[in-house]
């Protein structure tokens, strides 16, 4: 029975092994891999200093990549919350097949993006893609989404929404079937129209749930759209949607460029604790909870 107390420690070391070996080492190594330079085939390292971090920040390639990474994420989130939240708002009706609705809007969140990313190229196809079919028996004209600027970059922000999407409905669905009653009837006693239900009482209520979702949004938009990315349009044309995770992919696997993208998995992950830091400091104070 001495061992009693040793049991939590006994029981969580199997998670805290793989943790350990699979997580928190390949983070180590790769921050100490950023101030060396290392041959393609890993043999060969010379301590460089910051010298890679000096070349990254003087390649004009990563400041597009940084840029349309900040385009890719500021409009990914914000159509996604927003869209997110005014389609939970029609699910949350009564009306008649809404169980079915809600089935086939939540159908992309149970696709991989790889595959999501599949579907779209097949639906973008400049020959026999639906879109474009739809398109010129509209306009008489048909668009090269996938190796035009910008339209690349639309496609992109596109798809990835319409993946995305279904986990801000759920959870904003959820949140709106918690809200009691008696303060919907309050606000309609008091004369509030429908908009102002909508955006003054039920959207401040939901604000734990925007903020978890923002922050989701965020970190699904930054890293998973690498499976989008590389079946759409491997980042191409011209690096129009090479974003920071994917410059990482090409630099690692494509180029040899270890150490280098080394230095940007450290870059990406100072950006990101930053990012969050900042939300948690000032975007918190907008949240009410109950």
């Amino acid at each position: 029975m001495k061992w009693g107390k040793y049991t939590p420690y006994l029981l969580l070391a199997p998670t805290l092994i793989i943790i350990a070996l699979f997580i928190y080492w390949p983070a180590i190594n790769s921050f100490l891999m950023s101030f060396y330079k290392i041959s393609p085939f890993g043999d060969k390292r010379i301590f460089a200093g910051v010298d890679n971090y000096i070349k990254l920040f003087e390649n004009e390639a990563y400041w597009e990549a940084l840029k349309v990474t900040f385009i890719y994420i500021v409009t990914t989130v914000i159509i996604v919350v927003i869209l997110g939240y005014l389609i939970a708002q029609l699910l949350d009706n009564k009306v008649f097949g809404v169980r079915i609705y809600r089935t086939l809007i939540f159908v992309p969140y149970v696709i991989s993006f790889t595959i999501g990313g599949a579907l779209w190229t097949f639906m973008l196809n400049p020959v026999a893609g639906h879109v474009n079919y739809i398109l010129s028996r509209i306009t008489g004209e048909s668009i090269n989404w996938l190796n035009q600027v910008p339209y690349a970059l639309i496609s992109i922000i596109v798809s990835s929404v319409w993946k995305m999407l279904p986990f801000s409905i759920i959870f904003y669905l959820a949140g709106l079937q918690s809200i009691s009653e008696s303060i919907i009837e309050s606000s309609l006693i008091d004369g509030a129209n429908v908009w102002q239900r909508m955006w003054k009482i039920k959207f401040p209520m939901l604000s734990p749930i925007t903020f978890y979702l923002v922050i989701m949004n965020i970190t699904n938009g930054m890293f998973q759209s690498f499976g989008i990315i590389d079946i759409m349009t491997r980042g191409g044309p011209l690096g129009s949607t090479t974003t920071l995770i994917y410059k990482l992919y090409q630099d690692a696997f494509f180029f040899q460029k270890t150490s280098l993208a080394a230095a940007e998995s450290v870059v990406l992950f100072i950006i990101m604790s930053f990012i969050t830091f900042l939300y948690f400091r000032f975007g918190e104070k907008r949240v009410h909870y109950q």
